[in-house]
């Protein structure tokens, strides 16, 4: 059935997933008098006048594109535990790569002459994360409990 907790989690992971997409995650504060710049999932942006977009962070931007529609279909392979449940595994991976992608590119590589800070919207992902492992769990008993009852009759 699709009104199982599951679902729910599964929407909310998915809610916080777009909502990370359009949000910026990320501030490179500059040391000089240059102007700072933020950081989308897809482009990091100037804030001088002319406003010139860099696509340096893009592997962010697939992760998370990627992430979106295994969700949508976990949500409607309810039918398919098994399924669903390796949608959830797959997706809670990307999250995981997402996170580590994000510390390599806002701390090891950057940008020079910047210092970078996070911002609430970077743990989004990690929300997801908790989510989509809290599905995990749940589709993991139901499938534990419809095995106990085919092994009663």
């Amino acid at each position: 059935m699709i009104q199982r907790k599951q679902t729910i989690y599964l929407l909310l992971a998915l809610i916080a997933i777009v909502v990370c997409l359009m949000q910026p995650i990320g501030i490179f504060h500059a040391e000089g008098m240059a102007p700072s710049r933020e950081m989308y999932n897809l482009f990091v942006v100037s804030n001088e006048a002319p406003a010139a977009a860099t696509l340096t962070v893009w592997p962010l931007f697939i992760i998370l594109l990627l992430s979106c529609p295994l969700m949508l279909w976990a949500i409607f392979a309810f039918k398919n535990r098994k399924r669903q449940a390796m949608l959830c595994s797959l997706c809670e991976v990307l999250c995981m790569l997402w996170i580590a992608v994000y510390c390599v590119l806002g701390f090891a590589v950057g940008i020079d002459g910047y210092s970078f800070t996070m911002v609430w919207t970077c743990c989004l992902p990690a929300i997801a994360l908790i989510f989509l492992s809290m599905a995990h769990r749940g589709i993991m008993a139901d499938e534990r409990l419809v095995r106990a009852a085919d092994r009663i009759r």
